[in-house]
This record gives C-alpha cells, sequence and structure tokens, in this order.
C-alpha cells in the first residue's frame, strides 16, 4: 500500500466522481482509475460501487476512509509541526469564517505582528466550514453560532446583538426600537440559508410568527448595507458589522432576545503553531476590548 495510493483514495471518496477527482489531483483519469483498482487488489476488496464514471463508497469503503482520513492528518500535521520549527517566522495561516465583520480588524493587528506569515480565508455556511474543520484543514474558525463536538475545540469570545438596519428614508427610520410582528410586511436583503445568523434570525421570526420576505439571498454579508443604502430592503446586520458613514439607522429589536454568539473554534488534535496561536491571542484581546466597550 503506497501513500499517493491513499492520497488518491481520499480524493475520490470525497468527490464520488472520477473525472472531477481526476481534475483536482491533476492526473489523468485512467491513471486515478489504476491506482485506485492497485489499492482494491492490494486490500482484497472493492472500495466503491461503480456506476459509469461515479463511484459510490460502499461498507468497505466507507470503514476504510475513516482510517484513511486519521492517517494522512496525522502525516499532514507531522509535516506542519516540523515547518514550524525550521521557519516559524514564515508559513500560512488558514481560516474559515462564517462571522466575517470583525476579520478585517484582526487580520490587520495580526499582520502588524507577523508580517511574513501568509493567510488564506474562507468564507463559508456553518456546514461547510464544520466539514474543514473536521478535516483537519483549517487552523482556527470564526463562528456565528458556536459548534460543539467531540473533535472541536469552541470557545465564546463574544456576544453580538443583531439589529435591524433600515434605510434613512424609511417609515422606522426615526425609531431606536422595533418589535418583530412590525416587520412582518417588509422586504428583506439578507445571506443564504445555513449561514448562522441568518438561520437564528429566520428561527425567531418563526416564533414572532412571521416567515421574512427575502427579496436577494447572497453569500457576501458585506453587501448586505449597500442593498439596505439603496432601498432594495431593510436586513438584519450584527452590531459589529454596522458603518457609522453609511446612511442607514439601525433599530434594536425590543421584544425577542437576537444575539449570536461567535466562537474561536479549532480541531483537538490539529498542531498548533506558533502563528496560529498568536491569531488566537489577538482574536482573545480584540474580543475583550470589545466587550468592555459593549458594557
Amino acid at each position: 500500500m503506497e501513500l499517493l495510493q491513499l492520497q488518491y483514495f481520499l480524493a475520490v471518496a470525497r468527490l464520488e466522481h472520477v473525472t472531477e477527482a481526476a481534475r483536482s489531483l491533476h492526473v489523468t483519469q485512467s491513471s486515478l482509475s489504476k491506482t485506485i483498482q492497485r489499492l482494491e487488489d492490494d486490500l482484497g476488496v472493492p472500495l466503491f460501487d461503480r456506476i459509469g464514471r461515479k463511484l459510490r463508497l460502499n461498507a468497505y469503503g466507507s470503514s476504510f476512509l475513516r482510517r484513511t482520513e486519521r492517517a494522512l492528518f496525522e502525516l499532514e500535521q507531522g509535516k506542519q509541526e516540523l515547518s514550524d520549527l525550521s521557519g516559524p517566522e514564515h508559513g500560512t495561516l488558514k481560516l474559515a469564517v462564517t462571522a466575517a465583520s470583525t476579520l478585517p480588524y484582526i487580520l490587520r493587528e495580526f499582520r502588524r505582528r507577523r508580517p511574513h506569515i501568509q493567510f488564506h480565508v474562507q468564507m463559508l455556511t456553518t456546514q461547510e466550514m464544520v466539514t474543514l474543520l473536521h478535516r483537519g484543514e483549517v487552523d482556527f474558525c470564526l463562528s456565528s453560532p458556536a459548534v460543539q463536538g467531540e473533535d472541536i475545540e469552541c470557545q465564546i469570545v463574544f456576544h453580538d446583538r443583531i439589529m435591524v438596519a433600515v434605510p434613512t428614508g424609511h417609515w422606522l427610520a426615526e425609531r431606536s426600537r422595533v418589535s418583530l410582528i412590525e416587520l412582518k410586511d417588509e422586504s428583506f436583503v439578507g445571506v443564504k440559508r445555513g449561514f448562522g445568523t441568518r438561520d437564528l434570525v429566520d428561527a425567531v421570526c418563526e416564533s414572532a410568527g412571521f416567515t421574512p420576505h427575502y427579496v436577494y439571498e447572497g453569500d457576501e454579508p458585506a453587501r448586505l448595507s449597500t442593498l439596505v443604502e439603496a432601498e432594495i430592503g431593510i436586513a438584519f446586520i450584527p452590531g459589529t458589522a454596522r458603518n457609522a458613514r453609511e446612511q442607514i439607522k439601525y433599530l434594536q429589536v425590543e421584544d425577542y432576545e437576537l444575539v449570536r454568539e461567535i466562537a474561536l473554534l479549532s480541531h483537538r488534535s490539529r498542531y498548533i503553531s506558533r502563528a496560529a496561536l498568536e491569531f488566537r491571542e489577538v482574536v482573545m484581546e480584540y474580543f475583550a476590548v470589545l466587550s468592555k466597550s459593549a458594557t
């Protein structure tokens, strides 16, 4: 059994499609198929049920996948640890976020402290983020909601009040507070289902007796304020995402507790580099100051 066989198996198992897996690995389909066949020959059992070019993990494959992910995870952690020991001032910090409003300030301070460390950030839905987290493919996640799990280290760092954002010409613009039921006939702009804030807001509105009518659903939370300014609709926007320069009025919800938790997540078994530890320190300091100013 070879390391290359395991890497190819992992790609095919996750995508369950020969063409897509070959494309992601930058190899030919025939080379990929032959490698998987050799692995199955070595193991003495088939790992997939084959339907044309599509593959589906069978019971053998599902069992072997868990072991393969664990083995490759440990090898990757060893590689990262050696890289950190040999060059602690360089490297790449990998982040996944569902709560991005505070990220620019945090990354600016981190870059000031560690100018030679690169970083890669992905804005994801909660489920997409959790998948990467379970695989150990990211150093940290800034998430709302908080996510619990056997292999997940979860630390709640901030309670972020969600406000109702309306354009300055809106009939509610002269008010500072609003009850949820008053919004039942409004048009909303928001992120797609699967993002923590959207799911939280929808659930609270349902409990208030209505389903928000969305005229826009996207995956870029920062765009919502622009759409509100343009009078496309109103929006639920976290307090940390408010911008004083915008032509928007923010109202508090008076009859329901509309607050999201922001949590810092990591994999319990993932190697934490020195740069990642410093990033965690920056996050904790930032939210400590933010919490103090909010009280």
